[in-house]
């Protein structure tokens, strides 16, 4: 099975389209204010009909609201919606409400960690595993950090998962290789600046993702 990839965190039509032309099985639109990478709903529509088909579009929150999560849905014309901070059982409501497919991330430093993950059995469809990041830091991820892969060995996990948190295209074929992930998700590894991708590392990342 080939390694699935997710470019997260577009918000200009030659990134999404850098993005789509190279492989990406998956495009992150992010609604959080506080994150450079943030859209409007009239942005995030434009970006959206640029994505052909085959191609899924994510929608990327942090313990939203419902009339967010309704308006971005719509806007963006969602195929799936990815939910930091959120806590299972209201995970479990988004998902009902939306129906769409739910990824829940768990924030990952240590192996205890990632038991978060089992919580979400029967709330999401699938587990997004990103790097912790510091108390009170602004963000929930996009900020190039990275945990220890090791702690995914022998990891019994209980929905399909994803791989995040410090990627990039000098790493991600490690990444895979060491973790056996069969998603692979980048935001600022393929940034030249906070918010603002770059297409030639894109198009690296994703080539290394086939490797």
């Amino acid at each position: 099975m080939p390694v699935l990839a997710k470019i997260c965190g577009l918000a200009t039509a030659d990134t999404l389209d850098a993005a789509v032309a190279g492989g990406a099985s998956h495009v992150g639109f992010v609604f959080f204010p506080p994150s450079p990478r943030h859209l409007g709903y009239d942005r995030a529509s434009g970006l959206a009909a640029r994505v052909p088909g085959h191609v899924a579009r994510v929608g990327v929150f942090v313990d939203p609201d419902d009339a967010l999560l309704d308006e971005a849905v719509r806007a963006a014309r969602l195929d799936a919606v990815q939910l930091h901070k959120t806590a299972p059982e209201r995970t479990a409501i988004i998902r009902a409400r939306t129906g769409r497919e739910t990824w829940a991330a768990v924030a990952v430093k240590t192996r205890a960690d990632l038991d978060q993950a089992r919580h979400y059995a029967g709330a999401a469809d699938r587990i997004l595993y990103d790097a912790k990041t510091p108390p009170g830091a602004a963000l929930p991820g996009g900020m190039g950090l990275r945990f220890d892969w090791t702690l995914l060995d022998n990891f019994r996990h209980p929905l399909p998962w994803a791989l995040s948190g410090g990627l990039d295209p000098a790493n991600v074929a490690e990444a895979i290789r060491r973790t056996t992930a069969p998603l692979v998700d980048v935001s600022s590894g393929v940034e030249s600046a906070p918010g603002v991708k770059d297409v030639d590392k894109i198009a690296a990342f994703l080539k290394a993702t086939r490797s």
